[in-house]
Order: structure tokens, then C-alpha cells, then sequence
């Protein structure tokens, strides 16, 4: 009996034509079909006995029969009960290739082109001619990006017919798909990670089956810090492929990037167990090991008090890799304690700054930078970082901070009187009243006549600071709510104030009934002639 052809074409355009073999590759005897002709099993009946005696069915014919309902279900799509039917077939009669054939092109149907490529070697094996195999094999070699094993497919098969064109696309494909590979293989080395996943993804069309491309592409996700894209792909062939070494490497780069540096090392450690030269997994272990033992440590020296060498530490800790961004933003911070407890204030803000670009949610550095700009009364930038914490966490701790970094911000937009009159907040009532003689002295704008424009104007903006200044802090009450801050906007008196008048009571108090004044001139004020508007 010779074999008949069915092609069934997928509904997508794009959907390789599978063949299913309609018929078995071998023949059923005559004397076979004869003792099938009637539905019903022959029996005989023994005079002896009420039992009944079956005649056994043809296994060949029966097995014919599952596959031949296999077909139909193939037909209509309905794979997985095929499936099912041509495994019957098989088990019926596991030596007719056209069996392993036909459910070979159920499993790629399925997308298990593992499975159809084991199906369609088993055929092959059973008969070495089998064309339709080779043709499958090639197929399923490709869908799985294995280069060599559909290069030796499509060249068996040419040998058997080699005026057949129906691998002519896969030739075209497997060409494609090397070019491909070269391609995501250059830019790998060269790092750079986006372009290829670019080819990856391009490769993956044409073997989607492909689980070297899948953790090719998974390993750039990393790198480009798509952790979570990276890890389903990693996990996914890890359920089906639990000893892939390269699944479980990729699976431990997600861990170690995103700050899980112990389970990353496991996974490190597992993939060497497992493939003991693979090359990626003994740098990465190194490394995983290396950052863990100094953040360690330097946490220790930390605590213990050894600051100077707690900075040491974690410097070196920070030199290991630059590329884990979460594990640097948590040693940049961490070095920034250290040098804030140094008193290194300026080296401890741009470590806060480092961490925060890299991770610019980081709330704790956020916070340490703010609180170290208000210590050193840069108030502007400690507002700045608490409105931004506040954006994050709106907790009452964040905006009593903010709300006193604007206080202290506004406080500081003032004239500082004791800057002005050159003493400290400390300063007793005569130190204040000699500090302003001393500078009244020096500033007088009768002093500058023969100055120039510009520096007269210089000279008498210092003397009447330093009336405001003596004004205020010569009386206990604004004095107080200078100090405070209360009160910031009154506080800005100056047009109340008479530099002058200030001035003549310190240096003409016969005018006011003071009696002379020790080394003074008299009480004639009508000498200083300047006036303030």
C-alpha cells in the first residue's frame, strides 16, 4: 500500500506547512484485513464452559486507526488530543517511523520543538530515507537556533533529493539567524547591551525556541537593569531545564544587581557546580564575594568606632564594581556617615549626592545631605532636599524639618548684626557700645569726603548698617526676638533709624544732657552734614 500526503497550513501566514503522513509506512497482510471484515469479535463456545473466547484484534490495524484519528484531531486543531491519539499509535506500533512523524509535527504545533526534534530523530533512526524527518528536523533544529544541527539537516536531506526546495526558506532563515548570532556576540563584548538585545530579540523570531538567545537576551535585560524582564526569562527556563547553568547564572545577576548579594552568591556558586568552567559565573562569584566581605566589614569598623578605617574600607568596596548601582548608593551613604563623623561635612554631602545618582529615591541619603547643608547653614539646599523627601514621605518628621529649614532659611536672609559691629551673640552691653565707637569711627561718611563717589556710597551704607545694628542689639527685648527669629519681617527697620542722631549720642552727649564726653569735641553737631533720605 503506498503512503498519501496530507499538508495542513496554520491559519498565520507566516505558520510553517507540517505533513502528516495519512498512512502508515508499512503494509497490513491480506489475510489481516480478511479477519477484520466484520465489527463484531468472533467467539466460540465451550460445551464444557460458559466462558467466551475473544479472537485478538489486529494491532497494526488498530494502531492505523489512532492515528488516523489523530489526523482528524490534528485537523481541527485540537493538538493536544492528537497528541494523545499518535501516542497510542506508537505504543501500538513503535516501529513506523510515520507515527514518530506525524506527532513530531503535533509537538511543534505545541511549540515543544524539543520534544518534536527527539520525535523525528526516533523516525529517522527507524528508516534513514525518511524524507519528510529530515525536512521536520531541519524545521525544529531551527526553531530551537541550533545552527549546526539545521545545517546538517538540509544538507541529508538534499542528499536524498537535491532538486527538492522545501527547505528553501529555512535555508534563507538559518543564514539570517548566524548573521544574527555574530552580530549580538560583538556587541556583548563590546558592552553594549542595548543594540544587542536588538538582535536578540530579531534572532528569537526566527528560533523561538532558541533558550541560547532567551538567556542572551535575559543577561542584557540585567545589565540594562530591566530586572524583572530579566528574571521571568531566567525563572521560565529554569522550571523546564533546572540543570541549565547558564538560566540559574542569569537568575543570580538579577538577585546580585538588586541588592541581594547572598542569594546572588548562591546562585553564582550553583552554576559552577553544575558547569565548574563557566567563565561569567567565576567572575561574578568573585565579585559577589569581595563587595560582601567589605561592606561587611566596614559596616563593623563602623560601629566599633574605626571611622578612618571604616572610609578605607568602604572606598575599596566601591572600587569592585561599578555597574551594581544599588549596592554603591548603600556604601556611598554609608561612607558618608563615616565622614560626617570625621567631620569631613563637605566630602559627606557629595557622598549623599553620589548615592542619589544612583538611586534618587534613596530617602536616607536624601535626608543626611539635607540635614548636613542646615548644619552647615546652607539653608537653601537643606529646603531644597526636605521638599523633595517631603514629595516621598509625608510624615510630621519631614515637615517640622522643612518647616524649620524655611525658618532658619528666612533668618538668615537678614542683616547679621553681629557680624556688622564684629562680635558674638556672647557679646556684654559694653562690648557692644566699644565695638560700635571702634567702627563708627572708621565708617563716618564725613571720614570719606574726599573718596569717590563709589566708595562714599560704600562707606555710608556700612554706617548706617551699623546704627541698625547697634539699635537692635543694644536693647534686650529686639535683641531677643532677633535672636529667635521672631518677628523677621518687623525686623526690617532701617528707615526708622537716624545713623546720625545714633552717632551724636556717642560723641556729642552734651547735647542731650549728658555732659561731655571724654575726648569729644563739643556739642556743636551742626559739623556733620550728612544726611540719610
Amino acid at each position: 500500500m503506498s503512503d498519501t500526503v496530507i499538508d495542513l497550513v496554520n491559519d498565520s501566514e507566516t505558520e510553517d506547512v507540517i505533513m502528516i503522513d495519512d498512512q502508515p509506512e508499512t503494509s497490513i497482510k491480506k489475510e489481516d484485513r480478511e479477519s477484520m471484515d466484520t465489527n463484531e469479535p468472533e467467539v466460540t463456545e465451550d460445551q464444557d464452559s460458559d466462558e467466551v473466547e475473544f479472537v485478538p484484534v489486529n494491532i497494526q490495524m488498530l494502531a492505523e486507526e489512532k492515528k488516523n484519528s489523530g489526523n482528524d484531531e490534528y485537523k481541527s486543531k485540537r493538538y493536544e488530543a492528537a497528541l494523545r491519539l499518535y501516542s497510542e499509535a506508537i505504543h501500538l506500533s513503535p516501529e513506523t517511523a510515520a507515527y514518530y512523524g506525524n506527532r513530531s509535527a503535533c509537538h511543534m504545533m505545541l511549540g515543544d520543538y524539543r520534544s518534536a526534534l527527539n520525535d523525528v530523530k526516533t523516525a529517522i533512526s527507524i528508516d534513514e530515507k525518511y524524507e519528510k524527518g529530515y525536512i521536520r528536523m531541519a524545521k525544529c533544529s531551527l526553531m530551537l537556533g541550533d545552527v549546526i544541527g539545521t545545517e546538517q539537516a538540509i544538507r541529508k536531506f538534499l542528499t536524498l533529493d537535491p532538486s527538492n526546495t522545501a527547505l528553501r526558506d529555512e535555508i534563507a532563515s538559518l543564514k539570517q539567524l548566524r548573521d544574527l548570532n555574530e552580530k549580538a556576540a560583538s556587541c556583548y563584548d563590546k558592552k553594549d547591551y542595548r543594540t544587542c538585545l536588538y538582535h536578540c530579540d530579531n534572532a528569537i523570531k526566527i528560533a523561538p525556541g532558541s533558550i541560547q538567545n532567551k538567556l542572551l537576551k535575559a543577561e542584557c535585560l540585567a545589565m540594562l537593569e530591566r530586572f524583572d524582564e530579566a528574571c521571568n526569562i531566567a525563572i521560565t527556563i529554569m522550571q523546564s531545564h533546572s540543570t541549565n547553568a547558564d538560566a540559574i547564572y542569569v537568575r543570580g545577576l538579577t538577585l546580585y544587581y538588586s541588592d541581594n548579594l547572598e542569594k546572588g552568591l548562591l546562585h553564582f556558586e550553583r552554576a559552577l557546580m553544575l558547569d565548574p568552567d563557566h567563565k561569567k559565573a567565576k567572575v561574578m562569584r568573585q565579585k559577589a564575594k569581595q563587595l560582601k566581605e567589605k561592606k561587611e566589614s566596614g559596616n563593623e569598623l563602623f560601629k566599633t568606632g574605626k571611622f578612618r578605617d571604616a572610609l578605607a574600607t568602604y572606598t575599596e568596596a566601591l572600587g569592585l564594581d561599578a555597574q551594581n548601582k544599588d549596592i554603591n548608593s548603600k556604601l556611598y551613604y554609608n561612607r558618608a556617615l563615616v565622614n560626617s563623623k570625621l567631620g569631613n561635612l563637605r566630602e559627606a554631602i557629595n557622598d549623599c549626592s553620589s548615592a542619589l545618582a544612583l538611586n534618587e529615591k534613596y530617602m536616607k541619603a536624601l535626608l543626611h545631605r539635607a540635614k548636613l547643608h542646615y548644619n552647615m547653614e546652607n539653608f537653601e539646599e537643606a529646603v531644597k532636599d526636605y521638599e523633595k523627601a517631603l514629595k516621598h514621605d509625608r510624615t510630621q518628621d519631614v515637615k517640622n524639618l522643612l518647616r524649620d529649614a524655611k525658618f532658619q532659611l528666612k533668618k538668615s536672609k537678614r542683616k547679621d548684626y553681629y557680624k556688622i559691629l564684629g562680635i558674638t551673640k556672647q557679646a556684654t552691653e559694653d562690648e557692644i557700645k566699644k565695638a560700635y565707637r571702634k567702627r563708627a569711627l572708621v565708617h563716618h561718611p564725613d571720614r570719606h569726603a574726599n573718596s569717590t563717589d563709589e566708595e562714599k556710597k560704600e562707606q555710608e551704607r556700612k554706617f548706617k548698617e551699623l546704627g541698625e545694628a547697634y539699635t537692635v542689639l543694644s536693647d534686650p527685648m529686639k535683641k531677643s526676638r532677633y535672636d529667635s527669629g521672631q518677628d523677621l519681617e518687623e525686623m526690617n527697620h532701617s528707615a526708622d533709624i537716624d545713623p546720625q542722631q545714633i552717632y551724636r549720642q556717642f560723641f556729642f552727649p552734651s547735647d542731650y544732657g549728658f555732659g561731655g564726653f571724654p575726648g569729644g569735641g563739643g556739642g556743636n553737631s551742626s559739623n556733620f552734614s550728612f544726611h540719610f533720605g
